[in-house]
């Protein structure tokens, strides 16, 4: 079975708002560009992929998208989630994609391997009507997802969309695969998301004695964080119960 990748993205202008605790806008501009080059990157590495799409309203985005090796589809204008991915998903439908992996471009700790188990249940046969869902760290929301046909249920993202997939999957008879993956399952919307991961890479890089390999490992959205010299802030903002 083949299957294609989605990732719906949107401009980085006024991008990641809830995180103006700790970030201005153009820190958070730059927060998002490296987290989805770093998704696109690992998704594009990952094998048993056909084909990487990008739905985005927004030029800049397009642009990297197609300069990484992904297919760029252009929305006229930014829409919300759900829609960007439902009119993604009818122009693959279009193109003969018969299974699709949708994933959000804001999950730095996301790896190829992760993309991979996901492809697991459906290498090398061609399922019937499949799907499964990975939910978010508080299991509100759904952080990928993989239909087979890609119109297989109906869609709605946001925080309560894993309960309302979960339902939907239901709905048509079909059996539940729900993966817990806790690379995917991190999702950064929020401060506590942010000091979540720069907390996970840390404690990855002082177990590996390569730290400088561990952190260039990392990708672009952790080398940004320490650019923008957010560790120490979020540390101290953490601990002074700000957050």
């Amino acid at each position: 079975m083949k299957v294609s990748a989605l990732i719906p993205a949107k401009g980085f202008a006024n991008a990641k708002q809830r995180l103006a605790p700790l970030l201005d806008a153009s820190e958070r501009e730059l927060l998002a560009e490296a987290m989805l080059r770093d998704v696109l990157s690992q998704v594009l590495m990952a094998r048993g992929l056909d084909q990487t799409f990008v739905v985005t309203g927004d030029a800049r985005v397009s642009e990297i998208a197609m300069a990484a090796g992904a297919e760029a589809i252009r929305e006229r204008q930014e829409r919300g989630e759900t829609e960007a991915v439902l009119f993604a998903l009818g122009r693959m439908k279009q193109k003969g994609v018969k299974a699709a992996l949708v994933v959000p471009a804001d999950l730095p700790l996301l790896r190829a391997a992760d993309i991979e188990l996901l492809l697991e249940p459906i290498a090398g046969h061609e399922p019937g009507p499949f799907a499964l869902l990975v939910p978010s760290h508080d299991r509100m929301g759904t952080n990928a997802l993989l239909l087979c046909p890609p119109d297989l249920i109906a869609l709605r993202f946001g925080y309560d969309s894993f309960p309302y997939h979960l339902s939907r999957v239901a709905a048509q008879g079909l059996p539940l695969r729900v993966l817990d993956n806790e690379n995917i399952a991190l999702d950064i919307d929020e401060p506590k998301d942010l000091l979540e991961f720069v907390a996970r890479v840390r404690d990855s890089c002082s177990q590996n004695e390569h730290e400088h390999d561990s952190r260039a490992r990392m990708g672009e959205t952790y080398a940004r964080v320490l650019e923008l010299e957010m560790i120490r802030d979020s540390v101290s903002a953490s601990r002074s119960g700000r957050l």
